[in-house]
């Protein structure tokens, strides 16, 4: 994959203060620092704070400490979303002047499977007065996403028929998770971004903000997520167990296991010596295929 690449290569992770980092976090964030080092470029950090009523106290500080122990070290300052409220405002701007948004009244029990609005919004302007709105990007009919993921295949979503519409400010007024990355993934220059295959429905809603608001598109890379026997998704809100910073070059271990990058020798033992290791021998084509990977295989 590096061969293609150019040399400014800028990736980076984004975690949400909602809890610890768990081993699933570890392996995308190794994942994205190992692809970005090997190709020479840089890796930054952004916290994406915007919804303060999921947010966990401390999770902020703990997300940083713990990646500090694991040897993952940013590039330059960290980016808080919580500070980029006017950026966000701009970008909504932009999309109500391009005719691109509309206001939703509507209650989740209102709305189809996709989270689409089903009650003529889209075409009713302004809502029922005194009722709490959201704003809504429309999508159009004709929209399509096309890309080439290393590691789930060609990709191609006819986005204008699966969804017909998402939001991008809340009812609360908090901006929503697709609004935000498209609008920092642009300030921060990123090329290219690599996470789990989770987020691999939300790629193709980036790529139509992009699109309307003149941005570049990262190139995308979804890894498996780990999942457990049952085949859920290891993640905070399943209480996945939080890292232990203290074992630190362990949970490193397990991460390049997971990740299926040769094994460290037995004297390689700090998170320095592994991730030297590591960035030695990325293999990126070393991963399995496919949206998850169960642990304990």
């Amino acid at each position: 994959m590096t061969s293609t690449r150019p040399a400014a290569y800028r990736g980076r992770f984004a975690p949400s203060p909602t809890g610890p980092l768990h081993l699933g976090s570890l392996v995308a964030a190794l994942a994205s620092w190992l692809d970005a080092r090997s190709a020479g470029g840089a890796w930054l950090l952004r916290i994406e704070d915007i919804d303060p009523p999921r947010e966990q106290p401390g999770a902020s500080a703990a997300i940083i400490h713990s990646l500090e122990q694991h040897g993952l070290h940013p590039d330059g300052d960290i980016l808080w979303q919580s500070r980029r409220g006017a950026a966000y405002n701009a970008a909504l701007d932009l999309l109500e002047a391009g005719g691109h948004l509309f206001s939703c009244a509507c209650s989740r029990r209102q709305l189809d499977a996709s989270g689409s609005c089903q009650r003529g919004c889209r075409d009713r302007q302004p809502p029922a007065a005194g009722k709490p709105s959201a704003l809504r990007v429309a999508v159009p009919a004709d929209f399509t996403s096309e890309w080439d993921d290393p590691w789930q295949g060609r990709q191609y979503w006819a986005l204008g028929q699966q969804l017909t519409d998402f939001i991008v400010r809340r009812k609360d007024g908090l901006y929503a998770y697709q609004l935000a990355v498209v609008v920092d993934d642009a300030h921060q220059r990123i090329t290219d971004v690599v996470r789990g295959a989770d987020l691999l429905d939300s790629t193709p809603r980036q790529h139509l903000l992009q699109t309307l608001l003149g941005y570049p598109q990262p190139r995308y890379a979804h890894i498996p997520v780990l999942a457990d026997s049952q085949g859920q998704k290891l993640s905070k809100q399943n209480l996945a167990p939080a890292l232990d910073d203290a074992a630190a070059p362990d949970n490193l271990r397990r991460a390049l296991h997971y990740l299926g990058q040769p094994a460290p020798p037995a004297g390689v033992n700090s998170a320095a010596e592994l991730l030297e290791f590591a960035l030695r021998h990325w293999s990126p084509h070393s991963l399995s295929r496919g949206p998850s990977v169960t642990v304990g295989h």
